[in-house]
């Protein structure tokens, strides 16, 4: 339900959201860029390392069912908070792993609680634009990103003080506090929107809808375009472009910045045109800008088109989970899980086309899923606001940034 105007108050919640969000991104953010140091200090081989990684998203990826029951038994306010403090706890923890397995563990269990987190703090963006009928997810989402920003940075500078990783993680640790401090008070207090039609009393998880179905399969090739360019943009520009050195690792940072940039504004286009439009338009975007460049060839083609994934992809996820979380929490935890499985999946699907092609095919199998996504978005039937005419679209978002 729509509570009355209250901009300070819509402020005040977005602003602790937003913390949780930059929360979680500066969390992992500060331990994988540790990495080498936790390889060198548990003698780790690179099969190792990559198996350390896996561990972290199948923990993620497999925390589905305890999401379900830990929303509908705490809600999202209670369960961000418990989950938080989890990963203060495993970032401890991995500061001083013996060996190991031990370091496995540490590891599936930020994963689950990264499941945790993740459900919880965009149930909690979902809730604030119902409550207040305003856009506000993909600024969210951007603070993610900053939030990763913010541990390279931190790791950078106390990595040139000092080699000491707890010397790093109580830095780090202090520091997610004071971040979980500042969440605690505005959080959502009624986070989960009802199912439609759905008895209040029910006890345990039921079989998705075709429409939430249809959102996972949106979500998991929305993450599968994001991951993907990650992990594959330098090698492409370096192995089959050809690109020195100093230029392969601008790939990374186009589609990260573009994505940021994007994501920043793109709560205005969805005031503006509606989340449908957005994501059709967007995913459209994407594969069109990659497929030429992949077609192109040249390094500018292909930072242009790497930009366009940034731009196009930036909307996609915080526009899915919003809808997903009107189907309630089991339906956003399915959705969560389904992207997770294919942040996972779409570096190894890449690899594994790569291998048996080459790797401009392989990078084509991310614009063919990006163009999953717009033909997925066609079919799903998007709720919420409508959207506003050309002459209020501007005051609608100088609202928004109030």
């Amino acid at each position: 339900m729509t509570i009355a105007p209250d901009p300070a108050g819509f402020r005040r919640a977005k602003w602790s959201i937003a913390a949780l969000f930059c929360f979680l991104g500066f969390q992992y953010g500060t331990w994988v860029s540790r990495l080498p140091a936790l390889k060198t200090r548990l003698d780790l081989g690179a099969g190792e390392v990559g198996l350390l990684l896996m561990a972290c998203g199948a923990g993620a990826a497999a925390s589905f069912p305890l999401v379900a029951a830990l929303m509908r038994r705490l809600g999202s306010r209670r369960l961000s908070l418990a989950s938080a403090g989890c990963l203060i706890a495993v970032l401890a923890a991995l500061s001083a792993v013996p060996d190991y397995p031990l370091a496995l563990l540490a590891v599936c269990a930020d994963g689950v609680a990264v499941g945790c987190l993740n459900v919880a703090m965009n149930a909690q963006g979902a809730a604030l634009e119902k409550a207040y009928d305003r856009t506000a997810m993909s600024q969210l989402h951007a603070t993610f990103s900053a939030g990763l920003l913010a541990a390279a940075l931190l790791s950078s500078g106390v990595t040139g003080l000092t080699a000491s990783v707890p010397a790093h993680f109580t830095v780090a640790g202090a520091l997610l506090l004071l971040l979980l401090a500042g969440a605690r008070p505005g959080l959502m207090t009624h986070s989960e929107p009802d199912k439609p039609n759905e008895p209040k009393n029910r006890g345990s998880w039921s079989l998705p809808s075709w429409t939430t179905l249809l959102l996972g399969c949106a979500m998991a090739f929305g993450t599968i375009t994001e991951g993907a360019m990650n992990d594959w943009s330098t090698l492409y520009l370096k192995d089959v472009v050809r690109a020195s050195a100093s230029v392969a690792p601008l790939g990374i940072a186009v589609v990260s910045v573009m994505m940021l940039l994007a994501r920043l504004r793109a709560d205005r286009w969805r005031t503006r045109f509606g989340d449908g439009p957005v994501v059709r338009a967007g995913s459209a975007v994407a594969a069109a800008g990659l497929a030429l460049a992949l077609a192109a060839g040249g390094v500018v083609p292909t930072l242009l088109g790497f930009a366009c994934v940034g731009l196009g992809a930036a909307a996609v996820t915080p526009c899915v989970y919003v809808a997903a979380a009107g189907h309630g929490s089991d339906a956003l935890a399915l959705v969560a899980a389904m992207g997770t499985t294919g942040l996972l999946a779409g570096p190894a699907l890449i690899g594994f086309v790569a291998s048996a092609t080459n790797l401009t095919l392989g990078m084509t199998t991310v614009a063919v899923s990006a163009l999953v996504v717009t033909l997925t978005a066609f079919r799903i039937p998007w709720a919420g606001r409508a959207p506003v005419p050309a002459a209020a679209g501007a005051s609608s978002a100088a609202h928004e940034n109030a």
